[in-house]
């Protein structure tokens, strides 16, 4: 299985981020992680969809939308046109989830969701068939350079096994290291998100770090 390393901008440098998004994409990371949050849903404000947009001519990597915002439905056509590949919304910000991931598919965009971590995996049982990603949270979100919560590696490997034949992607978020991230790719994650640990390694070891995401 190909593990896709998704680096966090929010650990990134914001006087400089479009260096930093170039490094990444240069060290072999196919996948760039937006953390949105709101203030309300969860307990801090990161930033708004002008930065995918400011963003999106410069790189080629997947924009892959974290929306941390409840109600989610009114912004997740705004985060399609500035320039989302993959836009996940949590079980936990919408008593609507199967019409929010319909939205998000009938604007041409991978539909994710996500878990936080003292959410079963049950709660993605019946839009299994709407999904192109879920998303274990690993921290409770909310802030970066969290410890990773050890508890939610047996619900990945429940996640994994109810996708079945489905091409699902297993993503995971909050704390994700060079031992972590092999913890959750042995439980069935292929997506990793690393933000405080990838973000501190510069130059060659940065594509070092990437490849022990990968296990290489």
């Amino acid at each position: 299985m190909s593990i896709i390393i998704s680096p966090s901008l929010l650990a990134a440098d914001f006087s400089n981020l479009l260096a930093d998004v170039k490094r990444l994409e240069a060290a072999g990371c196919p996948w760039l992680h937006f953390d949105i949050m709101d203030g309300h849903f969860v307990p801090n404000i990161s930033y708004g969809s002008a930065i995918l947009k400011a963003l999106r001519p410069h790189t080629k990597m997947q924009f892959d939308v974290h929306l941390m915002i409840s109600p989610v439905e009114p912004y997740i056509a705004e985060f399609a046109a500035a320039g989302a590949d993959i836009i996940t919304v949590h079980a936990e910000a919408t008593p609507h989830l199967n019409r929010a991931l319909q939205m998000v598919r009938e604007l041409g965009k991978k539909a994710g969701v996500a878990l936080n971590p003292a959410t079963p995996e049950s709660a993605v049982a019946h839009v299994l068939d709407d999904v192109d990603l879920i998303l274990a949270m690993t921290v409770n979100p909310g802030f970066g350079g969290q410890a990773f919560i050890p508890s939610v590696l047996p619900k990945i490997a429940a996640l994994r096994g109810m996708i079945g034949n489905r091409a699902i992607d297993i993503e995971v978020d909050g704390g994700v290291n060079d031992i972590t991230g092999a913890q959750c790719v042995a439980a069935g994650a292929n997506v990793l998100v690393s933000g405080s640990w990838l973000l501190k390694h510069q130059g060659a070891a940065l594509t070092t770090a990437v490849q022990q995401l990968q296990g290489k």
